[in-house]
């Protein structure tokens, strides 16, 4: 458990990535976590749109039959 509340999670990244995705979030003012929280929420909103909009599709197509 992290001082959050959250809990930690384990990700295989070489040293060598790793390093330098470190130096690229420093320079932007960010954290390794930071980033990789803000980039999973933004992919699971864009894959939870989706399947909305599939459902709507689905609904419009069987109200046709």
């Amino acid at each position: 458990m992290t001082t959050k509340g959250t809990p930690g999670r384990v990700v295989r990244i070489d040293d060598e990535t790793w390093a330098a995705y470190g130096e690229l979030c420093a320079e932007e003012g960010t954290s390794r976590a930071d980033d990789l929280r803000r980039h999973a929420h933004a992919r699971v909103a864009a894959w939870r749109k989706k399947q909305a909009m599939q459902r709507r599709l689905d609904k419009l197509q069987a109200s046709d039959d």
